[in-house]
This record gives C-alpha cells, sequence and structure tokens, in this order.
C-alpha cells in the first residue's frame, strides 16, 4: 500500500514517516506534503491507498482537503486518517468518513490500532467485490438489450450494443463510446447496468465496459489496476472493489 503525509511541521512529519516505517515496513511512503493543497494535487497525482493529513495547515485545513479529495477523486479516494493535537477535532474527522485519527505527539499504540484498522478495512474491500459479484449473479435479469437511440449532435442513431465498447457517467447523461466516436444517452448508468448482456461489466462506480473490447488489463507499480482497449487510445481504471475480477488477465 501507498501512503501520503501532510503536516506543515517538518518535524512531526518527519515522526510519523518514521513511526509508520517501524510500524508498517511495507507501507510506501509516497510523498510528505506541507499545506492541504498540495495534499489534494499530491493525492490526485499519486493515488495512494491512505493519507495521513493534519486538521490545522495554513491555506487549506486537513478536513477541507479531506472533502477536496473525496469531490475529486470518489469512490478511487484514499482512506482518510487526521492527525491533531485536539481531541475536539474527531466528532469532524469521522463524519468526513475519516478510517480513524491520531493525536499528536503520535503514541505508538494508537498508531499500531490505527493501521490494523487500515488493513481490516482493505480486506474489507475485496469482500464487498466478492458481495457485489454474488448480487449481480443471483439478480433477475431480462432480455437484454441489443442496441441503444443515442444522440450526436443534432441527429439520434441506434447504436448495436456490440458496438459499445464502454458506458460511463456523465452528469445527467451516460456517454455511449465506440470506436467510431461517443453519443449521449439520458438512461442513469445504474438502470442500465441491468439491461446489459453479460459481456459488460461495471469496473467502476461510473464506468461499465464491453470485455469483448478489452485488449489488456495492466496493473502499475502501487498494484492499481487500468484496462487497455482494441479499438481505443484512452485507459480505463478499475476500482479497488472490482481489481480483482482482472487478476487472472
Amino acid at each position: 500500500m501507498k501512503a501520503l503525509i501532510a503536516d506543515d511541521e517538518p518535524l512531526l512529519a518527519l515522526n510519523l514517516k518514521s513511526a509508520l516505517a517501524g510500524a508498517w515496513p511495507e507501507l510506501e511512503i509516497a510523498a510528505v506534503v506541507p499545506n492541504g493543497l498540495e495534499a489534494v494535487t499530491a493525492a490526485e497525482r499519486l493515488r495512494p491507498d491512505v493519507a495521513f493529513l493534519d486538521i490545522q495547515m495554513p491555506g487549506m485545513t486537513g478536513l477541507e482537503a479531506a472533502a477536496e479529495i473525496a469531490d475529486r477523486m470518489g469512490e478511487s479516494a484514499p482512506a482518510i486518517v487526521f492527525v491533531t493535537a485536539y481531541d475536539e477535532f474527531a466528532a469532524q474527522a469521522f463524519e468526513l468518513a475519516a478510517v480513524d485519527y491520531v493525536l499528536k505527539p503520535v503514541a505508538a499504540t494508537r498508531l499500531s490500532a490505527t493501521i490494523a484498522r487500515l488493513k481490516a478495512r482493505r480486506h474489507g474491500l475485496e469482500e464487498l467485490a466478492r458481495q457485489l459479484r454474488a448480487l449481480g449473479a443471483l439478480a433477475p435479469k431480462g432480455e437484454p438489450l441489443r442496441q441503444v437511440r443515442a444522440g450526436t449532435g443534432n441527429a439520434v442513431k441506434l447504436i448495436a450494443i456490440d458496438e459499445v465498447c464502454y458506458f460511463q457517467a456523465a452528469d445527467k447523461y451516460t456517454r455511449v463510446v465506440t470506436a467510431e466516436g461517443e453519443a449521449l444517452i439520458r438512461t442513469p448508468l445504474k438502470e442500465l447496468a441491468a439491461q446489459l448482456p453479460e459481456s459488460f461489466q461495471q469496473v467502476h462506480r461510473g464506468t461499465i465496459v464491453n470485455l469483448h473490447a478489452v485488449a489488456e488489463a495492466v496493473r502499475n507499480e502501487a498494484g492499481r489496476v487500468a484496462l487497455r482497449l482494441h479499438e481505443r487510445d484512452e485507459t480505463l481504471p478499475v476500482s479497488r472493489v472490482y481489481a480483482d475480477l482482472f487478476r487472472p488477465m
């Protein structure tokens, strides 16, 4: 797993980094940044599994940074652990779905408990993936869609389902992406998913891919999976919930 540390006090950031190295040696510290704004930028760029955020930082607090990271990264946002000298921030921390918070100076026993929660959360994601697949297998399905009626500019055309590379949520619409281009439909992605053939698999909160369009699944150094397509240049990120679907590939 990979971590990000944000703290405007360099010595305290160094102490936390050292404590993590001793308590969780397999954890990679990808970056240490001095403020909330840089934490948001680093989280988007490095895609860490966990972010340790000091709450009181100049410019953008750790609470504000956590909210911004969640807004920008959605389901792929890291687990958040707040680091603070004030216990009064605990309630706000958990309102923002933080995994935990630790008080300064960081005590070894408290940090060990936080690490245990983080590891349990990772295993929980794997269990969730299994449950989602089981529910999908049990859900009753009607006749799958054979084509969709989509808008391209001022025109409306019928697109055969087999020609679709992937569907992707886009504000109030759903993008229908083929080898030749893309179009828009008004059907929400969640509603669409129940009507698609078995060759279509959800790989992210906002993306359903046609497995026949997938050329390969690649895993980066951080363990994140992305899909390369036969007839499209872009790659599609796979969220951690669905990543183990592509391990055999």
